[in-house]
């Protein structure tokens, strides 16, 4: 099993901040170009538990654009052969005492990379 090929790694790693910037300006187009269109895509929130893209977009579309800011604590990617990929983050939010945790599997389609699953939790410190 090939793992972090350099090439791979970094399409994988340019998605992800591509995700990142999305997320954090509200860039709900770009959100949803980066999960996979299939009712088989999972989102799992703090707050909600999302069963395939129609809901994932709607979900999008209905929250609040505002206090998006984050910092990343701690980001691990990991990419096995050239189609899919783990990545996980820790981040903090200001005025939020809980720590942030994101995870994300990523398959590369043929539209490109996209996330099949994620799950947002916060962690007490």
């Amino acid at each position: 099993m090939l793992i972090n090929d350099p090439a791979t790694y970094a399409a994988v790693e340019k998605a992800f901040d591509a995700y990142e910037v999305a997320l954090t300006t509200n860039d709900v187009a770009t959100l949803d170009a980066l999960f996979w269109n299939s009712p088989h895509t999972l989102r799992y929130g703090a707050t909600e538990n999302l069963q395939g893209y129609d809901a994932i977009r709607e979900f999008r579309a209905n929250r609040p654009g505002k206090k998006l800011m984050r910092a990343i604590v701690d980001r691990s990617i990991t990419t096995f052969g050239h189609d899919f990929a783990i990545a996980n983050i820790t981040f903090t939010r200001p005025g939020e005492s809980r720590i942030g945790r994101q995870s994300q599997t990523w398959v590369k389609v043929a539209e490109g990379w996209r996330v099949v699953a994620a799950h947002v939790s916060w962690m007490d410190q």
